[in-house]
C-alpha cells in the first residue's frame, strides 16, 4: 500500500455534474426514499420562488404510472434566451450547470428556498432522464437531458396564449443511484400541505396516477401558519387562543403564531424562506431564549416568582406549547447542504427583537391569556421538580460495570466506531446470539420481553422501568427528556444499536416500543444514523440430497455455475418464498419456518443475522419529523379512534423493507 503510486496524475477532475453522480448524498441527503422525494420538493421549491416573488399562485404535482414525477407552475416560465456567458439558452444553463439560476446577485429572487442554487441541475444529474416544457411569450419551448446532459436543443414545440405562462418538469429518478425509485406519496403530500401553510395564497394540487394509489388533493390554507397551529393542535385541550404576529425589521420578515395545550410536550417548528429546519437555528433560539425572558418577567410582576433568583426554566415555560416561527431572509446562511439549521446571527437578532414587542403587546392586551401560560408553566415546575427527584435516584445508584451488568454480554474492543450492540428479547435468543457473535466487537443486550410504552408513561415510570435502565447505562450517553438535557453522544459506546427480534408480530411490535423510546428520549441515536433493525429470515430451503447433486452434476458439465453450492437458503419474506417454490418442483426442497430467533442454532443466527458481511440491516431514519411525531403520538397515544382509522386506511400499504 505505501508504493502506490500517487502523483498528479492521480487528482480526479469531475466535469459538470459528475460530483453529483458520484456523491449524491451531499446534496440530497441519501440515496433511500428521503432522498428520492427530496427530488420533487427541489423542483416545487423553485416553483415556490415564484410564488414568493408574486409570479405564481397554482402548483400541480404528479406522480404518473411510469415511475416519473411531475411538477408544473403558472409562474413567469424558466428564461430561453441565450445565456451572454455560457453561451447556450438559460434554461439549459439552469439544468447542466451546478449554483447556476436566479437566486444570487439582484436580478432574480429576493426570497428563495431551493438549494442554493443548485436543485433543478441536482434533479437533472440524478435523473435517468429529464424533461423540461416552458410556456412564455405565447410560445411552448421544450428540451430532454439524460443523467445531467442535454440530448436534444431547447426548441419550440407549440403555441400558447401570451397570459399562459410556467415552467414543467417530468423526470425519472435514475436507479442506479437510487435504492428505491418508488415515491412516498404520505411524505411528499404532509410537505406539500406544509407549503401551503406557509403560503396562504399558494395553491397546491397533488395527483397520484400509480395504480392501486389513485388520489387527488388540494392543499389552500388562507390562515397560514394560524390554520397550521390549529391542525397540529387537533384533538387537544387547548388553555388560550393562538397568538399570531408578523413583523418586517432590518430586510427580515418574522412571522409566528403559538398556541397552548393541555399536555406535557413542546412542539416549535422553525422555518426560514418556506424551508423547514428541522434542527432549529438562530431564529428558533432567539425565539425561546426572549419568550423565556417575557414569561419570567410577568410572573415576577405578578408576583407569582417571589424569590428573585428564582425563575421558570425554558422548558417549564414551553411546556404546552405549539408555535410555528416562520423567517424570509435575504441572504440566508444553513449549517449542511440539505439545510436543517439556519446559521445567520441577524436572524436571532431581529426574531428577539420583534418577539419581545409583539408577545409583550399581546400579553398586555390579554391577561387571561398570560395567566393561563403561567399555570402552564406553574404546573410544569412543579412535575419537574418530582420527576428530577426520580432521575436523580436512578443516577446516583451505583451503575454496573460495562463488562458485566449480568444481562449486557459486552463485546472486548473499546473503539466505539467499530463496536455494535444487538437489542434481544429472550434468553433462548440471546443465549444463541452470545455464542454466535464476534465476542470482539458485537455486544449482546438481552431484554425481557415488551418494554413500557413511553408515549403513555410518565417520566418516573420510564425511569424506574428495568429494561429502560439497563439500555441507558449500556448505552453510555445518558437520554433526554422534556425537562433537561443529560445526553451526550460523543460518549455512546457503540456505532450501532441493532434491534434484533422475532420476524413476527410480536417482534414488529417489540421494534415499534424500542423506537418509540429512541425517538422521545434519545432522538440523536436515529438523527444521525445510530439505530438499526436486523432482518432475520422467515425461511431455510434446503435442497434435497437427489435435487442437489443432480445440480453439481449439471455444473461440472458447464452448466450455470450460481447453482451450484447453494443447497441451501435463507428466504426473507412470504414474496421470495413464492419465487423459491417456482423456481424448485414441489418435493425438491425441504422448508423450514422460524418462528423465532431461538430456533436458529447459533451458525445459522450468524449467517444470516449477525455476519456484516450477509446480514441484511435497516437503517431508521426520520424523512418527516413533523409527521413522525404526530404517527408517533397517534400510534402510541391513549387515544384509540385515530389509530383505528388509521390502521383502516393504511393498511393497504403494508410492506416487508428487506
Amino acid at each position: 500500500m505505501a508504493n502506490q503510486k500517487y502523483d498528479a496524475s492521480s487528482i480526479s477532475i469531475l466535469e459538470g455534474l459528475e460530483a453529483v453522480r458520484k456523491r449524491p448524498g451531499m446534496y440530497i441527503g441519501s440515496v433511500g426514499t428521503k432522498g428520492l422525494n427530496h427530488l420533487i420538493y427541489e423542483i416545487a421549491d423553485n416553483a415556490v420562488d415564484e410564488h414568493l416573488a408574486g409570479c405564481c399562485s397554482e402548483i400541480h404535482v404528479t406522480l404518473n404510472d411510469d415511475g416519473t414525477a411531475t411538477i408544473k407552475d403558472n409562474g413567469r416560465g424558466i428564461p430561453i434566451g441565450i445565456h451572454p456567458k455560457a453561451g447556450i439558452p438559460a434554461v439549459e444553463v439552469v439544468f447542466t450547470i451546478l449554483h447556476a439560476g436566479g437566486k444570487f446577485g439582484d436580478g432574480g429572487y429576493k426570497i428563495s428556498g431551493g438549494l442554493h442554487g443548485v436543485g433543478a441541475s441536482v434533479v437533472n444529474a440524478l435523473s435517468k432522464w429529464l424533461e423540461v416544457e416552458i410556456r412564455v411569450d405565447g410560445g411552448v419551448h421544450w428540451q430532454r437531458y439524460e443523467r445531467g446532459k442535454a440530448v436534444a436543443p431547447l426548441k419550440q414545440v407549440g403555441t400558447c396564449r401570451k397570459n399562459d405562462t410556467g415552467t414543467t418538469v417530468t423526470f425519472l429518478p435514475d436507479d442506479e443511484i437510487f435504492e428505491k425509485t418508488r415515491f412516498k406519496a404520505e411524505s411528499i403530500k404532509s410537505r406539500l400541505h406544509e407549503t401551503a401553510y406557509l403560503n396562504p395564497g399558494l395553491t397546491i394540487y397533488f395527483e397520484d396516477r400509480r395504480e392501486g394509489c389513485e388520489e387527488k388533493k388540494v392543499f389552500h390554507e388562507p390562515d397560514g401558519i394560524k390554520a397550521y397551529v390549529r391542525d397540529l393542535n387537533e384533538g387537544k385541550e387547548t388553555v388560550c387562543d393562538i397568538v399570531y404576529f408578523k413583523k418586517s425589521q432590518d430586510g427580515i420578515e418574522v412571522e409566528a403564531a403559538f398556541q397552548y395545550v393541555n399536555e406535557f410536550e413542546e412542539n416549535i417548528l422553525g422555518f426560514c424562506n418556506n424551508i423547514y429546519t428541522q434542527e432549529g437555528g438562530t431564529h428558533i433560539t432567539a425565539f425561546k431564549t426572549k419568550f423565556t425572558m417575557i414569561i419570567n418577567q410577568y410572573a415576577r410582576e405578578l408576583g407569582i416568582l417571589k424569590d428573585k433568583d428564582a425563575n421558570f426554566t425554558g422548558f417549564d415555560v414551553r411546556n404546552g406549547m405549539t408555535a410555528v416561527v416562520a423567517v424570509k431572509h435575504p441572504d440566508p446562511r444553513f449549517e449542511g447542504q440539505t439545510k436543517t439549521k439556519l446559521d445567520n446571527p441577524d436572524a436571532g437578532t431581529v426574531v428577539s427583537s420583534v418577539t419581545n414587542d409583539e408577545v409583550q403587546l399581546y400579553f398586555d392586551r390579554n391577561l387571561d391569556a398570560l395567566k393561563a401560560v403561567i399555570a402552564c408553566a406553574e404546573k410544569s415546575a412543579k412535575i419537574r421538580k418530582a420527576e428530577e427527584k426520580a432521575k436523580t435516584n436512578l443516577l446516583t445508584k451505583p451503575k454496573f460495570s460495562i463488562d458485566s451488568n449480568g444481562k449486557l454480554a459486552n463485546c472486548e474492543s473499546r473503539n466505539p466506531a467499530e463496536c455494535e450492540v444487538f437489542i434481544v428479547e429472550g434468553d433462548s435468543a440471546g443465549g444463541s446470539a452470545k455464542t454466535a457473535r464476534n465476542r470482539r466487537i458485537q455486544a449482546i443486550l438481552p431484554i425481557r420481553g415488551k418494554i413500557l410504552n413511553v408515549e403513555k408513561a410518565s417520566i418516573d415510570k420510564v425511569l424506574a422501568n428495568a429494561e429502560i435502565k439497563t439500555m441507558i447505562n449500556s448505552f453510555g450517553c445518558g437520554f433526554l427528556e422534556g425537562y433537561g438535557n443529560d445526553f451526550d453522544i460523543s460518549k455512546l459506546r457503540y456505532d450501532k444499536i441493532i434491534i434484533m427480534t422475532d420476524a413476527d408480530v410480536d417482534g414488529a411490535h417489540i421494534d415499534t416500543l424500542l423506537l418509540t423510546f429512541f425517538y422521545r428520549f434519545m432522538p440523536e441515536l436515529i438523527n444521525q444514523g445510530h439505530v438499526y433493525i436486523a432482518t432475520p429470515p422467515l425461511y431455510r430451503a434446503e435442497l434435497k440430497k437427489s435435487e442437489r447433486e443432480g445440480k453439481e452434476s449439471k455444473s461440472s458439465k458447464g452448466g450455470k455455475k450460481e447453482n451450484a453450492g447453494k443447497s441451501i437458503q435463507y428466504l426473507y419474506d412470504d414474496k421470495a418464498l413464492e419465487k423459491y417454490r417456482k423456481e424448485h418442483a414441489s418435493g425438491s426442497f425441504t422448508l423450514q419456518r422460524y418462528k423465532g430467533l431461538g430456533e436458529m442454532d447459533p451458525e445459522q443466527l450468524w449467517e444470516t443475522t449477525l455476519n456484516p458481511e450477509t446480514r441484511i440491516l435497516k437503517q431508521v431514519e426520520i424523512e418527516d419529523a413533523r409527521m413522525a411525531a404526530e404517527v408517533t403520538s397517534m400510534l402510541m397515544g391513549s387515544d384509540v379512534l385515530p389509530r383505528r382509522q388509521f390502521i383502516y386506511t393504511h393498511a393497504n400499504e403494508a410492506e416487508i423493507d428487506a
